[in-house]
C-alpha cells in the first residue's frame, strides 16, 4: 500500500496542495475549507507544516503533549491529523461530516503530491514509509 510522506522542511507554504485537493473533492470548486490537507503556518518561525486528514473520532482526546520540530515546541492538537470535534480543520463546513484523506482513489493518485513542486509530499510504499519513520532526520 502507498502512503503520503510529508517532509515539512521542503514546504514553501504555497498551498497548491490545499487548492487541488479541494477542487478534486468538490467537483472542480476551489474551496480550501473542504481540503483533506491543511498547511499549519508558524508565522513566528516562517515555517509551514502540511497536515493530512487521518483518523476520525467522535470525541476529543485528553492527551495533548507538545511536540518538538526544528527545536520549536508545538501543541500536538495543532499538528494532529485526526478529524475531531475540538478542531474544525477536517470537518466539512457544508455537511459537518469529518474528512479523511483517501489518496484520491485506488490505486492512489494523490493530486496534492502531483502539484507539490518542492517535494514536501511524496507517494511512497509502506516499506519506505516504515524506514523513514524510524529515521530521526525525517520530520513528520
Amino acid at each position: 500500500m502507498k502512503k503520503i510522506l510529508v517532509d515539512h522542511t521542503k514546504c514553501t507554504g504555497c498551498r497548491l496542495c490545499e487548492t487541488v485537493c479541494s477542487a478534486t473533492h468538490s467537483e472542480g470548486e476551489v474551496n480550501p475549507s473542504r481540503s483533506r490537507i491543511r498547511i499549519y503556518i508558524d508565522e513566528n518561525e516562517a515555517a509551514f507544516y502540511p497536515v493530512i486528514a487521518g483518523a476520525i473520532t467522535k470525541s476529543p482526546c485528553d492527551f495533548k503533549p507538545d511536540i518538538i520540530l526544528d527545536g520549536n515546541h508545538y501543541s500536538t492538537c495543532k499538528m494532529c491529523r485526526t478529524s475531531c470535534p475540538n478542531r474544525p480543520w477536517f470537518i466539512d463546513p457544508m455537511t459537518q461530516r469529518p474528512f479523511q484523506c483517501d489518496a484520491c482513489g485506488y490505486p492512489p493518485n494523490p493530486q496534492c503530491v502531483e502539484v507539490c513542486a518542492h517535494g514536501a509530499l511524496q507517494l511512497i510504499d509502506d516499506e519506505r514509509y516504515a524506514k523513514a519513520a524510524e529515521d530521526p532526520s525525517w520530520p513528520f
